[in-house]
């Protein structure tokens, strides 16, 4: 009950408010206060949230007032200071939590897993009972780890190499070197600041500096300003907003990105305005073309060259040929319907109507093509001449989308079979 008190009597605006406790089982927990934006390990683990030197002095400065009102207060110690109790609320203000209650927390206090021990001091490693209560050295040890980690926002001691079981192992031994920390400059530009770290996670207990002296460095390392919540609130507020238009334009941007890419890869396998169509996820019904020209070709003697290939040597040369027609066909007004082993077909005058056009535009295309494969080389058979045969018929046809998996837009009518028969008769 004394302990209760205390708690309720503790207030700061760097503290978490203490409410009460619900003692009957199971539904034993404290009432605090409520802080919005999490642990400080949750912001600093973020990627999107960037920390200027506004925000990490402000954080630095909100746990120094803490620390510093409760080693005045009646309960002398935090005991348990580390990044995940270091609440962020609504307005960016540190408050710190999990102090205080040692006696209705004692089984919990004598549970504490490895990673939990990583603020803890040397000194109260090699001494569990002493952990119950903290000290106020220990304390200052937990805020230079804690600063620590809001420099390189990484875990305590910045290593991935090691276990939490090892770190600590090698911090309660105590054998020189001491093992702490390893934090540059760069990380760390101000001087005062690094300096002020290398005091905290002093061997020695009695040579850590207090938190009176703690704050009076910082007040020089922040040039002689005054840190006002209410100033660094709306400031970061702004920060935090102007960084968040930026972060929105950046992922605008991606997305607008991967559409283009989407879309042009769905316009490859459909002609656009049926694309855009299904995209709406409107019914494509099919439509009659009253005058088409359809092409199609394919190789002479095609079974023959795949007797004396692979499958992987028909394959390459297959996707190097249709490349190559790939390649050409965007020079005239036609639509590439599709290519089915070596056959090739393609139509003008539809999905957009091209007047009397589409003979002309189909014609000079195959004259171009028939060009192209004269000095056509296959791969594995150098030398090896390739010839071409072609269909042409001019008539109408019925073009639509046939299925929904892996849709095919597909012509129909008296047209299409008799460019084919064009083609298979043909030289």
């Amino acid at each position: 009950m004394l302990e209760m008190k205390l708690m309720r009597e503790l207030n700061h605006e760097n503290l978490v408010r203490f409410y009460g406790a619900c003692i009957e089982p199971p539904n034993i927990c404290t009432i605090t206060q409520y802080c919005a934006k999490g642990a400080l390990t949750d912001v600093l683990a973020d990627d999107d949230m960037r920390l200027d030197d506004m925000f990490i002095m402000s954080f630095i400065s909100d746990i120094i007032a803490g620390c510093l009102y409760l080693h005045r207060s009646e309960l002398k110690t935090h005991g348990n200071l580390k990044s995940s109790n270091c609440l962020v609320d609504s307005r960016w203000v540190i408050k710190l939590t999990d102090f205080g209650l040692q006696q209705f927390l004692k089984s919990d206090n004598n549970e504490r897993q490895s990673k939990d021990l990583m603020w803890t001091a040397p000194e109260l490693l090699r001494h569990p009972e002493a952990r119950v209560y903290g000290t106020q050295a220990g304390d200052v040890y937990s805020f230079s780890i804690v600063i620590q980690q809001i420099f390189t926002r990484s875990p305590p001691y910045d290593t991935n190499r090691m276990l939490p079981e090892d770190i600590i192992d090698r911090v309660q031994r105590g054998v020189k070197p001491y093992f702490r920390p390893s934090i540059s400059k760069e990380r760390c530009p101000n001087t005062h600041i690094w300096r002020l770290m290398a005091l905290c996670w002093d061997e020695m207990p009695d040579l850590r500096p207090d938190f009176t002296h703690i704050a009076k460095v910082f007040k020089v390392a922040n040039g002689g300003r005054t840190m006002r919540i209410m100033d660094n609130m709306v400031s970061m507020l702004e920060t935090h907003a102007n960084h968040l238009e930026e972060l929105v334009a950046n992922r605008t941007k991606q997305l607008y990105e991967e559409k283009k890419k989407t879309d042009e890869l769905l316009y490859r396998m459909l002609p656009a305005v049926v694309a855009e169509r299904l995209k709406q996820g409107k019914y494509v019904q099919a439509e009659t073309y009253d005058e088409v020209t359809i092409y199609f070709s394919d190789i002479v003697e095609f079974t023959s060259l795949c007797a004396d290939s692979t499958p992987l040597q028909v394959v390459d040369f297959l996707n190097d040929l249709y490349t190559l027609f790939d390649g050409t066909i965007p020079n005239y007004d036609v639509y590439k319907v599709e290519t089915i082993g070596d056959a090739y077909m393609v139509a003008s005058g539809l999905p957009m109507r091209n007047g009397n056009r589409h003979a002309a535009e189909i014609a000079n295309m195959a004259l171009d093509l028939l060009t192209k494969v004269k000095t056509f080389e296959i791969r594995h058979l150098p030398g090896a001449r390739l010839l071409l045969r072609i269909g042409i018929h001019t008539g109408p046809c019925v073009a639509g989308i046939a299925g929904l998996t892996m849709p095919r837009y597909c012509l129909f009518g008296d047209t299409v079979n008799t460019a084919s028969r064009m083609e298979s008769t043909g030289l």
